[in-house]
Formats: C-alpha cells, structure tokens, sequence
C-alpha cells in the first residue's frame, strides 16, 4: 500500500534541505553561502476516510487538504439501532 492520495495523486517526493549561514545581501551582509545539504523526504499528509464513490461507502485514501476544502463526500451517520440478535441460551449445568 503506497502512500499515495487517491484523488490528487499526491505521493512522497524527494528533496534536499540546505543549510546556509551569512546575512542577505538586502539586509546589508556579504550574502547567504550553503554550507551543507541533506537528502530528506516530503511526506503527504494521507488519511483513510470512509467515502462515497459511485454510489458506495468505501475506505480510501486522501490528503488533508481535500477532507479539508470538501472535495470528499462522506457517508451519513447512522441513526438507526441494529435490531438486537437473539441471545444464545446459556449451556445447562450436569447435576451430579
């Protein structure tokens, strides 16, 4: 299962994240150097949702930032109570 949102496609990218030292050169320094970088990984921020697709309630996954802007539509509360299963008659006890 792949880390991946099913509607945008969003997934985990690679990148790098530099680290710098010096004052920029608007604020009157020499100007910003990069004194290192590192490979680094960007994660989406994916959720399992139960949602309405074609009519049924599946499980899928999506970023948060679609749940958050509306663009997943979820199934209804349930307000009903399934009916109650009848109980199994408890087992009878040998008199000795």
């Amino acid at each position: 299962m792949s880390r991946e949102c099913s509607i945008s496609g969003k997934r985990t990218v690679f990148g790098r994240q530099y680290t710098r030292r010096g004052l920029a050169k608007r604020k009157g320094g020499v100007g910003r150097k990069i004194t290192g970088n590192n490979a680094r990984v960007f994660k989406p921020n994916i959720q399992k949702v139960r949602a309405l697709v074609d009519g049924r309630v599946l499980r899928i996954k999506v970023c948060a930032k679609l749940i958050k802007r509306g663009a997943v539509t979820k199934p209804l509360k349930r307000t009903w109570k399934p009916e109650a299963a009848p109980a199994a008659p408890a087992p009878k006890k040998k008199a000795s």
